[in-house]
Order: structure tokens, then sequence, then C-alpha cells
């Protein structure tokens, strides 16, 4: 376990020395935080059935910025690696394949937790100023930034994937745009087609990231989204690792 913490503080390292980590995180920072002040702001014109912490959730301006980070953060995992030929050294040492790959993968979902760490002060800024709370219960809170760290972990996996196939870091970031974007609305099929049938219907809503975070952000904790995410995570995990071993014997 040694060699993968070391190889693990490496990536952190790595990404607290870059300036994209920065410039994700400012950027992010600012759209999250216009977000929640126009949802508060919307809030205060007219009478609302939810919370400003469902409306920060499950906002238009929340999911643009959500969906872009991933391919940010992780365009660099693998494919920065395979360009500058850094990959063979680090191939050559006693460590193994998935130690590598487990690395790569929590360095990037560290530094994804940390950009929603400053989130927590929007509330707590809101409670400062109105003297309520933004969510009902605390169980809303938690079951919000649970579903961001399912989501984050199966999005970090499949930018992982992306990332490994290629050697130039803005193709991995295309392919992973796609690939998250296609996932994204997918979900939202269900409330473009009106005439499909139920089970179709049930079928979509078990992939729609919208109708999770609608759920969880209301404190409703379902398990069969986190058995979702984390088994697809699993699989874009080992399809890296496939991939990776492909690469690294054609090298």
């Amino acid at each position: 376990m040694r060699k993968f913490y070391t190889l693990l503080s490496r990536e952190v390292r790595s990404y607290l020395h870059s300036p994209i980590a920065y410039i994700v995180l400012v950027f992010f920072l600012i759209v999250s935080g216009i977000d929640f002040y126009f949802q508060v702001s919307f809030m205060n014109q007219r009478q609302v059935q939810y919370t400003a912490q469902e409306a920060f959730f499950n906002s238009v301006f929340f999911w643009f910025a959500f969906v872009l980070i991933f391919p940010l953060i992780t365009m660099r995992l693998f494919a920065e690696e395979f360009k500058l030929g850094t990959i063979e050294p680090l191939t050559t040492v006693p460590v193994r394949d998935w130690q590598v790959i487990l690395s790569k993968f929590f360095g990037a979902l560290i530094f994804y937790i940390i950009l929603w760490i400053p989130t927590l002060l929007y509330f707590a800024v809101f409670l400062k100023i109105t003297h309520q709370p933004a969510a009902h219960s605390a169980g809303a809170y938690c079951g919000s930034y649970l579903m961001l760290l399912l989501l984050g972990m199966f999005y970090v996996s499949i930018g992982c994937l992306t990332s490994v196939l290629t050697s130039n870091q803005i193709i991995a970031a295309v392919i992973s745009f796609c690939a998250i974007t296609l996932l994204f609305f997918l979900g939202l099929v269900q409330f473009i087609l009106l005439d499909v049938s139920s089970a179709t219907r049930d079928l979509l809503g078990y992939f729609s990231a919208i109708e999770h975070m609608g759920t969880f952000s209301r404190g409703v904790i379902d398990t069969r989204p986190i058995v979702l995410y984390v088994s697809m995570t699993i699989v874009m995990l080992t399809l890296t690792y496939q991939a990776f071993q492909s690469r690294k014997w054609r090298l």
C-alpha cells in the first residue's frame, strides 16, 4: 500500500501544481456561485415548493458546470504520460498496473471533491443571512453530496478510460465530454418522448442523473443508484486497466 500512496500523492501534487486545476476551480466556483445567487433571487420573487438547496442542485447552470468539469479534470491523466513518454519509467518501476490506474482515479476524484468543499459555504452564508436553513433536514445535504460523489466516481472513471485511449489531451477531453453528455441526455429522453411506455420510462429513469439528484436532494436515499454508479465505476476502471495493459505492451 505504501507504493500506492506514493503514486496517489504524486497525482494529487500534480493537480495542485497545475495551472489548469486552478482555472477549473475558479471557473466552477464562479458558475456555481452565480447559480446559487440566481436561485435564491428567484425564490425571493415568488413562492415555491422547493428549498434553496434543492434549487441549487437541480438547475441548468449546475448541470452545465457539472458535466463540463470532468473532461478538464481527467484529460491529462494518461494522455499526458503517453505524450511525454513518462509512462515508460512509471511502468518499469516495481508497481502494479492496478496501482497506477487507481492512483490516477483517486487523484482525480480527490481534486473533484476539493472543488465541492467551498460550496458548503453557500449554505452557511444563506443560514447566516436568512436565519433559515437552505434544506429541510441534514439528510437532504447528505443525500445531495452523496449523489455528487457517486456521479463523480462514475464520470471520473469514464474520463480515465478515454484518457488511456489516446496521447492527445484534447481528443481525450472531447471523447469524455461526448460520452458523459450522451449518458446525461439518455436520462432526459423520458421527459422528451411522451408516447413511450411506462416500462421504458421507468428504465430510462433508472439511468437519469437528474432524477437521481432530485430524489437524493430531498433526503430520500435510494440504493438502486448507489449500486448502479458503483458497479459502472468498477466496469469503467476494469476497461481502463485492460486498455492500459494493451497500450503498455505496444510501447
